[in-house]
């Protein structure tokens, strides 16, 4: 869904070229509704431009920056030239995802949405996230307690979280770490296999995580761990190795953590 409002000064938009004039081109903009910005030929490319047609073509994507809007006489102006390819990038991929969220919008309250509930739920998102983009992606991760706080019906919360689910390609990271557990005890054996159940979770390790324990090499073990971001995912794998380290001391063992594979055991 477009937005009905104007865009403001210094904000970068997406936009199609959809006209080349000898003084600049204009440029439809993408992200709202009937809106049309300029880009004078000064602002179309760094250095003396001989002609615009070298730089920009119809129907080309583009992303601009806002100089000036003028709501009284309808005029947008905008620069090509100030954005970097950074920020091309990032708008670009921006865009990308609030297209694929609008989508996700229809799929969860059907293709005859209506702007006003449309408008009523997204501003609920609003209100907790970032981006239309990021309600759904944590929706998808955490489920309905992710969207707990947002001031919609139980209803609409499944229905955006079954969606979500069903749609949202999840980004995991992986880390991985090692521990070294020694019980010399007689009872060594049973104190290791319970330390290696406690490195598991106990089945207390959070739904979006995947932890797994596996041998390396006595007395090495590798703790492996796929998360939604890398503070999760550090935070379970520490939690993982203090959880097997307690276990072992607890019955005079020595227990150690680190990062790299023993070279020892390469």
């Amino acid at each position: 869904m477009k937005y009905s409002g104007w865009p403001e000064a210094n904000e970068l938009v997406v936009g199609r070229i959809d006209e080349i004039e000898d003084f600049g081109v204009f440029v439809d903009l993408l992200e709202y509704e009937d809106k049309r910005g300029l880009c004078h030929i000064s602002e179309v490319a760094s250095g003396w431009i001989k002609n615009v047609r070298d730089h920009v073509n119809v129907d080309q994507r583009v992303v601009a920056k806002v100089l000036d809007v003028d709501e009284e006489s309808q005029q947008i102006d905008l620069s090509l030239k100030d954005v970097n390819d950074h920020q091309r990038t990032e708008k670009i991929q921006e865009w990308k995802n609030e297209q694929k969220a609008d989508n996700w919008m229809e799929l969860a309250f059907g293709e005859d949405i209506d702007d006003e509930t449309y408008t009523v739920v997204a501003n609920a998102l609003l209100a907790e996230f970032p981006t239309l983009y990021d309600a759904f992606e944590d929706a998808a991760i955490h489920g309905e307690e992710a969207i707990a706080d947002v001031d919609l019906d139980e209803s609409d919360i499944t229905a955006i979280v079954e969606t979500a689910r069903e749609n949202v390609s999840v980004p995991y990271v992986e880390v991985t770490g090692y521990v070294d557990l020694e019980c010399p005890s007689s009872a060594g054996v049973d104190v290791i296999k319970e330390a290696l159940q406690a490195a598991e979770g106990n089945g207390e390790v959070p739904e979006e995580v995947d932890l797994e324990v596996t041998y390396v090499g006595a007395p090495e073990y590798r703790i492996e761990v796929q998360a939604p971001d890398y503070k999760t995912a550090e935070s379970q794998l520490e939690a993982s190795a203090d959880r097997a380290i307690a276990v072992v001391r607890d019955h005079d063992g020595v227990a150690e953590f680190h990062r790299e594979r023993r070279e020892d055991d390469e």
